[in-house]
């Protein structure tokens, strides 16, 4: 197995970029959803609440980040102080603090997107966030991203995956990976063999991860990554093919024990267990 392609998304919600090599920090891929963008109240803000958040491009740039939606002009947002601080929401029970990003970003995102919003930045992701701990570890943690600090996924699943929407005589398919997000894809495992993987350790170049837990999909793999549109699949054919305990499954769920770079073409191996680490 090899990676075949790696991508990390600045703002979380927003579109992906593409890189030939990444850095792993604790947290996840450098620059992946240390942004996030959260209504009046401080929840966030997702592809789920809003497809459109699809079409926003965020590039991270020296001094800050760069956003644009097609057809108008970029803002350069600096990046922020760690002042003001505000309290930013995750599935209305995960608080952490974060910084606010400023009125300029806040007033193009909410034209954008037709709501109220505000733009924030995790200014310290190694004091904000632990990762769930019936997966993890007390020191691990992770950015703005669903749960955990990557998401991995595998062409040969994808492939059955779009052989399946093609036998249900769906005209949605074949669908392009960028509809699941990962950070990581990776080439030359047999479909689906990521099941197998849960509870052990992958080896990614010289980099050691934990496949940590199944990664359930939501309403925003149904949502074009190129125009916001919406559809039905794939979650109506993974909820015929990949439906467990009412998860309907594709991708694994990645943290991190040692950090470094990762590169496309890494070699990927299948390591020991490290459940009963956790027990």
């Amino acid at each position: 197995m090899r990676v075949s392609a790696l991508h990390t998304y600045p703002i979380k919600g927003c579109r992906r970029i593409d890189h030939q090599r990444a850095t792993v920090e604790p947290w996840g891929l450098a620059g992946d959803r240390r942004w996030m963008i959260i209504d009046p109240d401080g929840a966030q803000i997702t592809q789920r609440d809003v497809a459109r958040l699809a079409l926003l491009r965020a590039v991270p740039v020296d001094s800050g980040l760069e956003l644009s939606f097609p057809g108008g002009e970029p803002l350069l947002v600096a990046q922020p102080a760690p002042d003001p601080l505000v309290t930013a929401t995750l599935w209305g029970r995960i608080s952490m603090t974060a910084t606010a990003a400023g009125p300029d970003a806040d007033a193009l995102l909410s034209k954008e997107l037709g709501r109220d919003v505000r733009l924030v930045w995790m200014d310290d992701p190694a004091n904000r966030r632990p990762v769930d701990p019936d997966y993890a570890v007390p020191t691990d943690r992770v950015s703005f991203a669903d749960g955990f600090p990557l998401l991995l996924a595998s062409t040969a699943s994808l492939d059955r995956l779009n052989d399946w929407i093609a036998e249900s005589g769906s005209d949605e398919g074949p669908l392009p990976m960028a509809r699941f997000r990962p950070n990581v894809v990776v080439d030359g495992a047999p479909p689906f063999a990521e099941d197998e993987w849960l509870g052990r350790r992958l080896r990614i170049g010289t980099l050691v991860f934990r496949v940590a837990k199944p990664c359930g999909r939501c309403v925003v793999t149904t949502t074009d990554q190129e125009t916001g549109e919406r559809g039905r699949e794939p979650l109506r054919t993974l909820a015929r093919h990949r439906n467990v305990g009412q998860q309907l499954l594709f991708g694994s769920n990645l943290i991190p024990d040692t950090f470094g770079e990762i590169v496309v073409g890494d070699e990927v191996e299948v390591l020991d267990r490290f459940r009963a680490e956790l027990s």
